[in-house]
């Protein structure tokens, strides 16, 4: 029963860890594509979201919003939404 609480305790961290970035998409690849903000541009790792399939759902250009959390360099994606707020790669 512990083991569960912790599990639980552990995605409740992560949830609050989380942070959103709003921009325009500047380049696409396979797994990831370039966020500029108005304050930075970031390199949003989405594969736990699209796969390989990023350039079948988001093209240079789009303005989106992506959540998720920076780890190695990078912003690892948990969702990305488009400027209607419809979920991307679902």
């Amino acid at each position: 029963m512990s083991c569960g609480v912790i599990a639980t305790t552990s995605a409740l961290a992560i949830a609050d860890e989380s942070e959103s970035y709003s921009g325009q998409v500047k380049r696409v690849w396979e797994d990831g594509f370039l966020l500029e903000t108005s304050e930075r541009t970031i390199t949003v790792d989405s594969y736990d979201v699209c796969g390989d399939n990023t350039g079948r759902h988001i093209t240079s250009g789009d303005q989106i919003t992506v959540t998720g959390e920076f780890e190695w360099g990078e912003f690892d994606a948990f969702s990305i939404q488009a400027e209607d707020e419809t979920f991307l790669c679902d």
